[in-house]
């Protein structure tokens, strides 16, 4: 069987799902999708999550292109970067397309019977 190439899709939206897998990454996003640029302290607050283990989830974020810090300061603001999060949903919206078409041929087929 010929080895299936990765789109560019996928390839490029792989860090940002493996990245959002973590509860307290996701938790994260979900603050920072208010708007505002939070410093990490203000991350932090109201949570169990020490400042340090906020920092490494902010990095890993980065690193998925999730997020983007500057410093402002002597503080260091954290902002969503919204472009990747809708790269990445527009790669699940293409697989709930072919499931749907997955899906509409096996009813027809079905019914045909």
């Amino acid at each position: 069987m010929p080895a299936r190439r990765i789109s560019p899709d996928l390839r490029n939206s792989a860090p940002v799902f493996a990245a959002l897998g973590d509860p307290t990454r996701l938790q994260l996003v979900a603050r920072l999708c208010a708007g505002e640029p939070l410093s990490i302290t203000q991350l932090a607050s109201g949570t169990r999550v020490t400042r340090q283990a906020i920092t490494k989830h902010l990095h890993v974020l980065a690193h998925a292109r999730l997020v983007r810090g500057t410093r402002s300061g002597r503080e260091r603001l954290w902002e969503l970067n919204n472009e990747q999060l809708v790269e990445a949903r527009r790669y699940l919206d293409a697989i709930s397309q072919q499931w749907d078409a997955a899906l509409g041929r096996l009813k027809a087929s079905l019914e045909e019977e």
